[in-house]
C-alpha cells in the first residue's frame, strides 16, 4: 500500500524526486553537462592499434575529468532495481560513453565494436586486442632506449623522445596503489628514477661530457627534472659563444666604417 506525506506526495514520488535532484549534482557520475554531447572527441589522437598505450591513458584521463570512469572499469554496473529514472539515467550515460569511445578510434576499429551493449564491453574488447604485455614489446622498447642518442637534436627534443619511450616502458612495470606496501616499493621507484637519469645522461652528445661527469658523481643523484634543467643551462652557455663568433671582425669593422663614414657615391647637396 502506497503512503503519502503531509504535502500529498507519495513516498515513491519523493524517492523519484530525490533521485533526480541527486543526479543534478555535478559530482554525481550520472550528471550530464549540457556540453556532454555524443559527438565529442575526447582525445587528440585516434586509436589505430599501435598507439593503444598512449590512447588508453589519454582516454582514461578524459573520462576521469567527465566523472565517467566507472562506466568502463565496472564500478558503475547496470542497475538491478526496477527504478525507471535510475535505469534511464544509467542508459543515457552509458550511451554517451559508448559514443565517446567510438569517436576516439579509427573507422575500422569503430565498425568492429559498434554493436557492443555497454561502454565497458568496448573497453575490454579493445584492451584484449591491443594491450600487449609481453616480452617482445618490452624488448623492443629497451632496444630503442639503448639506441637513442641526442645526435643533432636539441636537448629538449632528445629529452621528449626519451620520455615517450620511458613512460611507455614504465606502463609494463608492476605498480602498487594500495599504499600499504613495505619500503621496498619506494626503493624500487628510486632505482627506476636513477636509471631514468642515467639513460638521459648517457645519450647526450660528447659536448656535455663535463657536466655529465659531474652529475654522475653526485650522491644522491639529483631528480630528473633538475638534471634536465642543468643540462639545458649548459647548452645555452656554449651556444652564446657560437652566436657571437658568427659575427666576424671583418663584418663588424665593415659595418662600423659604413655607418661612420659618408657614402662617397652619394651626390652631395647643391649650393
Amino acid at each position: 500500500m502506497e503512503t503519502y506525506s503531509s504535502t500529498g506526495v507519495s513516498d515513491s514520488g519523493l524517492r523519484t524526486s530525490s533521485t533526480r535532484s541527486t543526479f543534478d549534482e555535478p559530482s554525481h557520475p550520472y550528471y550530464l553537462h549540457h556540453s556532454d554531447s555524443p559527438g565529442q572527441v575526447l582525445v587528440s589522437q585516434l586509436l589505430t592499434g599501435e598507439n593503444y598505450t598512449s590512447w588508453s591513458r589519454a582516454m582514461s584521463l578524459a573520462l576521469s575529468v567527465k566523472n565517467k570512469v566507472g562506466f568502463i572499469d565496472g564500478s558503475i554496473p547496470i542497475p538491478q532495481s526496477a527504478d525507471p529514472p535510475l535505469l534511464n539515467s544509467w542508459t543515457r550515460n552509458n550511451n554517451i560513453v559508448i559514443s565517446w569511445n567510438l569517436n576516439s578510434v579509427s573507422k575500422e576499429i569503430s565498425a568492429s565494436v559498434m554493436f557492443a551493449a555497454s561502454a565497458r564491453e568496448i573497453w575490454l574488447a579493445l584492451w584484449d586486442r591491443y594491450q600487449q604485455r609481453n616480452g617482445p614489446c618490452i624488448s623492443q622498447l629497451k632496444r630503442e632506449l639503448m639506441n637513442l642518442h641526442q645526435d643533432k637534436d636539441s636537448v629538449n627534443t632528445y629529452f621528449t623522445k626519451l620520455t615517450t619511450l620511458w613512460e611507455e616502458l614504465n606502463n609494463y612495470r608492476p605498480h602498487c596503489s594500495c599504499g600499504k606496501c613495505c619500503g621496498g616499493v619506494k626503493d624500487l621507484i628510486d632505482y627506476y628514477s636513477m636509471e631514468y637519469v642515467i639513460s638521459f645522461l648517457m645519450g647526450l652528445d660528447d659536448s656535455f661530457s663535463h657536466v655529465r661527469g659531474q652529475l654522475l658523481l653526485m650522491d644522491p643523484m639529483p631528480p630528473l627534472n633538475r638534471v634536465f634543467s642543468l643540462v639545458v643551462q649548459e647548452e645555452q652557455q656554449w651556444r652564446i659563444p657560437q652566436v657571437l663568433s658568427s659575427h666576424t671582425p671583418t663584418d663588424t669593422m665593415a659595418f662600423t666604417f659604413k655607418s661612420g663614414q659618408p657614402d662617397v657615391h652619394k651626390p652631395g647637396p647643391f649650393f
